[in-house]
């Protein structure tokens, strides 16, 4: 109901395109940070609008991360600025939503979120990217001793 307009949109379909964390795409990746955002969002009586529509955009860009490599600094804090002026590019973003994706590496980067929102989507990025890494090794764990 909030992303439908963004997921209709090849410029975040093309994501589809691209590895995230080894074993899914960053299409996923984003669905499911825009999906686990919001449910927290809920919870805790956040913005759950700005949440899942700024989690669906917070990785809206097109090159490898682990082959690209930039002068002006990190991949952690070069894409979310790339991120952000695609984001802007499709739709008009609040200032949360800006927020947000600015800043959904605080930890990597010294970016300090400005709201609890921007600190639950990069938690859950964060969460997200261990289960996505992981989840094929566990399996092979499980597979493995028969569990």
């Amino acid at each position: 109901m909030y992303v439908a307009d963004l997921l209709s949109r090849p410029e975040v379909l093309r994501l589809q395109n691209y590895v995230q964390h080894h074993h899914s795409d960053r299409l996923t990746h984003s669905i499911s940070v825009s999906y686990q955002s919001y449910l927290w969002a809920k919870k805790l009586n956040l913005n759950a609008q700005a949440v899942a529509r700024a989690g669906l955009l917070h990785d809206l860009f097109y090159y490898d991360w682990r082959e690209t490599k930039f002068e002006l600094g990190t991949h952690a804090y070069i894409h979310p600025r790339v991120s952000l002026r695609n984001a802007e590019k499709l739709t008009t973003l609040s200032p949360m939503e800006r927020d947000i994706i600015l800043k959904h590496m605080f930890g990597a980067t010294l970016e300090l979120p400005q709201y609890r929102e921007s600190f639950l989507v990069d938690m859950v990025d964060n969460v997200a990217a261990l289960q996505e890494y992981f989840a094929p090794k566990w399996h092979a764990v499980k597979t493995r001793f028969n569990w």
